[in-house]
């Protein structure tokens, strides 16, 4: 079969590649919908992110769906032809964090298209995957492969929103209208938010935030004091999504926030210098988040029964044959939010 393959920085190509038959409990996969993510535009551009770098060749990908081709013994729950998102997480389920439930956080995790384990767990950008049966998903018929495809980036957002604690009647900033900070806005939607105000650097972004449900879609370039209304008193907002990993959208973001508001971190810029004074004054409550666990079923869930629609994101699809256009076309955020390979 063939996989869309990252060498180095800037050489990504098309290879063949192993296919094998699923083993017991395994399931095999033709893969139909694959969206570039973020993490995969750092692989290639930069060749990695963070102090992680590509040591071998490796096929990206990690927000995949696609059909049951094959089933390995004992498999129940799926069979062949069953449509599925694949989820990309494998946790080992025995270390310390997976046995205190916190598999996000496991040990010894898998996760396809990562190069922070060597070797590398090749990713899910190829015709055919072969993946633990508990990774195939099924999904509702009413739900396109191009949706299911995005439960991987819903489930991160799903996660956040559960980090933040109750939304319902809260008024929510986001700061960064890429495809995390927009999917933060179906979640706060959904969480029952009274009032959704998105912030960006860039218009095309915004309009898509618009169309999604924000209540204000404001681009901090070019209205600098657009924030302003929102200065009253102390503050107002009660729970900030910040997806730009961006220090002076953070800054910027704490002098609106209520005392007592709640600050979850999404975005991966870099080390930020955290204006602690302020945090402290004011008694915010700073929260990472990291990827998901039961959440990637919630996201195929949710969109199945037709309570977050996902469908405005998607913004371009490409053959995989035409990856390097695609990726060139996913880097523009003048021109795309979730750009998506077919197979």
């Amino acid at each position: 079969m063939r996989a869309v393959v990252i060498h180095a920085p800037k050489d990504l190509r098309i290879d063949n590649y192993p296919d094998p038959a699923p083993g017991p409990g395994e399931v095999r996969v033709k893969i139909a919908n694959g969206g570039i993510c973020g993490s995969d535009l750092h692989y290639y551009h930069h060749g990695g992110f963070g102090v992680v770098r590509i040591q071998q060749p490796m096929a990206l990908g990690h927000e995949i769906a696609g059909v049951v081709a094959a089933v390995g013994d004992g498999v129940s729950g799926v069979k062949s032809g069953t449509r599925v998102a694949v989820n990309p997480s494998k946790p080992c389920s025995q270390c310390l964090h997976c046995q205190e439930g916190m598999r996000n956080q496991c040990l010894d995790m898998r996760f396809l298209g990562s190069a922070m384990r060597f070797p590398h767990v090749q990713g899910g950008f190829r015709e055919f995957i072969t993946v633990d049966a508990t990774q195939a998903v099924p999904i509702s018929d009413k739900l396109s492969l191009a949706e299911a495809a995005v439960a991987e980036p819903l489930a991160v957002c799903l996660h956040a929103g559960k980090q933040a604690g109750p939304l319902l009647g809260k008024r929510v900033l986001i700061t960064g209208c890429g495809p995390i900070g927009a999917l933060m806005i179906l979640v706060s939607r959904f969480g029952g938010a009274s009032e959704i105000v998105v912030t960006d650097v860039a218009d095309a972004p915004l309009s898509v935030a618009s169309k999604l449900g924000a209540t204000h879609a404001i681009n901090v370039a070019t209205k600098a004091t657009a924030l302003d209304p929102w200065r009253a008193g102390k503050g107002v907002f009660d729970t900030l999504f910040e997806a730009s990993g961006n220090q002076a959208a953070l800054r910027t973001a704490l002098d609106v926030l209520r005392p007592g508001a709640t600050l979850v971190q999404l975005g991966l810029g870099g080390e930020m210098t955290l204006p602690i004074n302020s945090i402290v004054a004011k008694e915010l409550q700073l929260r990472g988040t990291f990827r998901f666990d039961p959440e990637f079923e919630l996201a195929v869930r949710l969109m199945g029964e037709g309570l977050i629609d996902v469908k405005p994101l998607i913004t371009a699809t490409m053959p995989f044959e035409n990856a390097v256009a695609a990726f060139e076309l996913a880097s523009d955020r003048s021109q795309s939010m979730k750009v998506q390979l077919t197979f």
